[in-house]
């Protein structure tokens, strides 16, 4: 049960986390460099997805260009990687 519990509290932080975003009333170069204990596991995908003007084709471009796979979970990017994703975003 509390195993239940933990996952639908990061499932209801995450949710309020990408309507944060799409309102722009959270940055999602601060999420990439330094994520908050519960959107480790969350894919890198889902997460850019929620950015407004960002949809599937642009996310796709975006993660092929900095050789990083759409199943990636935020904690498994590597630094090159996150500054290199932070970089090209705040370029676009």
């Amino acid at each position: 049960m509390e195993a239940l519990q933990r996952a639908n509290d990061i499932r209801s932080r995450r949710a309020q986390l990408k309507r944060d975003l799409k309102a722009g009333r959270q940055a999602i170069h601060e999420l990439l460099l330094d994520p908050p204990e519960y959107l480790e596991t969350a894919k890198v995908f889902d997460l850019l997805l929620a950015v407004p003007k960002y949809g599937r084709v642009k996310v796709n471009k975006i993660l092929s260009t900095c050789r990083i796979s759409p199943s990636k979970t935020i904690g498994g990017l590597s630094q090159r990687q996150r500054t290199e994703l932070v970089e090209l975003m705040r370029r676009r």
